[in-house]
């Protein structure tokens, strides 16, 4: 998940009162143990596009194809909207990024309720009848709202798998991977959010064209013996990738080495003298748009890079080999495959591919 993100759930009766009656009879969501992979969904219940799927440890029914729904993280959001599905969208938040491009049309059509958390009470002023998040901080405890306090509306949600397959998040930081992040468990997303909405034709269409993407962007490159840094945000105490998450799928695909692949946190925070002793012949810079952090975009970071005592003779520094991603394509989302083109072109630029 994204460093530095936080929030307050509010609960007010009145909207429990209006929502209640109009959502319990037709959505029903009920918790109980399960696996954090990805959901398994199936056709079940009194019509036909009934769902359940388990989805990080909790049984989720929807009673129909969601007409109102809220996506509180740009990843789902873009999920969503590259499924086709602007009109069955009543708000979206929490942006660290311009929307994914193509989809600008159609996201215009959606009003977004906050650029970082929304209110509890603005959640349910839309009166959604299902909520999708990309990450566990955004609908848990400190963020929108625990998903319990939509349980008791009868709202389903649905977190996505890729912040809790092989992975704890019960620390107070970013969570740890126990096992390595893969495509398949972004695929098992698009497929999942595909099924809810009776979209199914669409989100293997859109999980072929991911696929034949990565295969084109990684066809011929061998990056074995490449070193390559990710960071987020932050130079006073700056997020690097762990092994395992987005920045690992890249890492992996291009056959490169992370500096701090010995480390399982999702974002830890390292200090400079450790960053400039691996010394990456790479750098992968977040260029973010959001301004809850210092450094938090490419000029900022390349700036503060080439003028820290500590930082301007890492290798990756005096040859200007920086890789510019967006905030969500090192996030695991979709745009998780534009990280894998444009670090594998640069590769290609750097003359590092072979």
């Amino acid at each position: 998940m994204s460093p530095g993100r936080r929030g307050t759930p509010v609960l007010f009766a009145r909207h429990i009162r209006r929502s209640a009656p109009l959502l319990a009879g037709a959505l029903l969501l009920t918790a109980c143990g399960g696996s954090g992979s990805a959901g398994t969904a199936d056709r079940a219940g009194a019509s036909d596009s009934a769902v359940t799927l388990d989805n990080c440890g909790k049984k989720v029914r929807v009673a129909h194809a969601p007409r109102r729904a809220v996506a509180l993280d740009q990843g789902s959001a873009e999920i969503m909207l590259s499924l086709g599905l602007a009109d069955r969208m009543v708000g979206t938040a929490t942006w660290t990024d311009p929307v994914l491009k193509g989809l600008e049309k159609a996201n215009a059509k959606v009003p977004r309720l906050a650029d970082r958390y929304p209110s509890f009470e603005k959640v349910l002023d839309t009166e959604p009848d299902f909520v999708s998040a990309s990450l566990t901080n955004t609908i848990g405890k400190g963020g929108v709202a625990p998903r319990e306090q939509f349980d008791k509306l009868g709202v389903p949600t649905y977190l996505s798998p890729t912040d809790c397959a092989g992975k704890d998040n019960s620390g107070d930081g970013d969570g740890e991977r126990t096992s390595a992040l893969a495509l398949d468990t972004v695929y098992g997303e698009i497929r999942d959010l595909a099924r809810i909405f009776d979209v199914k034709e669409r989100g293997d269409k859109l999980v072929a064209r991911l696929q034949s993407r990565v295969a084109k962007a990684t066809s011929g490159v061998d990056a074995e013996g490449v070193s390559v840094l990710y960071w987020f945000a932050n130079s006073d105490s700056p997020y690097m990738a762990g092994c395992c998450g987005a920045p690992g799928i890249v890492t992996k695909e291009l056959g490169m080495r992370n500096v701090f692949d010995d480390t399982h946190e999702e974002w830890p925070q390292i200090n400079w003298e450790t960053v400039a002793d691996r010394d990456p012949d790479v750098l992968v810079i977040g260029d973010l748009t959001r301004r809850s952090q210092s450094a938090e975009s490419a000029a900022q970071k390349i700036k503060f890079l080439e003028s820290d005592p500590v930082t301007k003779n890492m290798t990756a520094v005096r040859e200007k080999r920086y890789v510019l991603l967006s905030g969500q394509a090192l996030n695991p989302t979709i745009r998780t495959v534009d990280g894998v083109e444009k670090v594998a072109a640069a590769l290609r630029d750097f003359g590092l591919d072979k």
